[in-house]
C-alpha cells in the first residue's frame, strides 16, 4: 500500500506542474484543432489528445504539454492495475476502481464530465470553452486523482478491520482456554481474604488431616472446680 500512496504523490506533484500550465495546454489542442480543422467537436477523450500529438502538433511547447498530458494519463492506467493487484477488493472498492479504469481509458467520452469545488480547472476557461470543448479533458486528471484517493482510503481501513478481527478471535481464544485459571485466581484470592479477615477466637486447630478437633476451654483459675 506504500509503494502505490507513493507513485500516487508523485502522479499529484506532476499534476500541480502542469495545472499551472493549462493555457498552454488549451492553446496547444486550439492549435492542433485548426490544423486538424476540427474546430466543431468537443475534445472527448485520451485518444482523440493523442491522434492530434501525433498528427497536427507542429511546434516543441505544443508538443511538450500534450506529452506530459499524455503521460499522466498513462501512469494513471498503470496504477489502477496496481490497485487490481493489492487486493480482491470489496464492492465498495471495486467501483471506485472500475470508475478509473474507465476515465483513463483510451476512448472513454470525456466531453460531459466536470471537476467540482474544490477545482477550479473549470473556472479557467471561459464559458464556451468549457461547455463545448475543454471542460471535460481538464477535469479527467483531478476526477480520476480524487478516485484514486477515496480507494486508497477505503483500501486502508480493510487491514485494520481484518487486524481487529484476528485479534477479537485471539483475546476470544484466551478468555476461552484461560477461563477455568482465571476463576480459579480470583477464588484463591477470595478465600485469601477471608482467611485473613477471620476472627481468631473462632479458629479451630487442627493436628492432623484425620485427627479430630481439639476444643480450648477458657482458662479458669488453679483450685476451682469446673462447672
Amino acid at each position: 500500500m506504500n509503494e502505490v500512496k507513493e507513485l500516487l504523490r508523485n502522479i499529484e506533484q506532476t499534476y500541480k506542474l502542469f495545472q499551472q500550465q493549462q493555457f498552454t495546454f488549451i492553446a496547444a489542442l486550439e492549435h492542433c484543432r485548426e490544423n486538424a480543422h476540427d474546430k466543431i467537436r468537443p475534445i472527448s477523450s485520451i485518444g482523440q489528445v493523442q491522434n492530434y500529438m501525433d498528427h497536427y502538433c507542429n511546434n516543441s511547447t505544443d508538443n511538450r504539454i500534450l506529452h506530459m498530458f499524455l503521460k499522466l494519463c498513462t501512469e494513471l492506467s498503470k496504477l489502477c492495475q496496481q490497485f487490481e493487484s493489492l487486493h480482491p477488493g470489496t464492492p465498495a472498492s471495486n467501483n471506485i476502481l472500475e470508475k478509473c479504469k474507465i476515465l483513463v481509458s483510451q476512448s472513454n467520452d470525456l466531453s460531459c464530465l466536470r471537476a467540482r469545488y474544490p477545482h477550479d480547472v473549470v473556472n479557467h476557461l471561459s464559458c464556451d470553452e468549457a461547455r463545448n470543448h475543454y471542460g471535460g479533458v481538464v477535469s479527467l486528471i483531478p476526477v480520476t486523482l480524487d478516485l484514486m484517493k477515496e480507494w486508497i482510503a477505503h483500501s486502508e481501513k480493510l487491514p485494520r478491520k481484518a487486524i481487529q478481527h484476528v485479534s477479537d478471535q485471539e483475546e476470544g481464544e484466551k478468555k476461552s482456554s484461560g477461563g477455568k485459571l482465571s476463576c480459579h485466581s480470583i477464588a484463591t484470592k477470595t478465600l485469601a481474604r477471608k482467611e485473613r479477615n477471620r476472627d481468631p477466637k473462632k479458629h479451630y486447630k487442627f493436628r492432623g488431616k484425620n485427627e479430630r478437633k481439639v476444643f480450648i476451654p477458657p482458662w479458669r483459675p488453679p483450685g476451682r472446680p469446673n462447672l
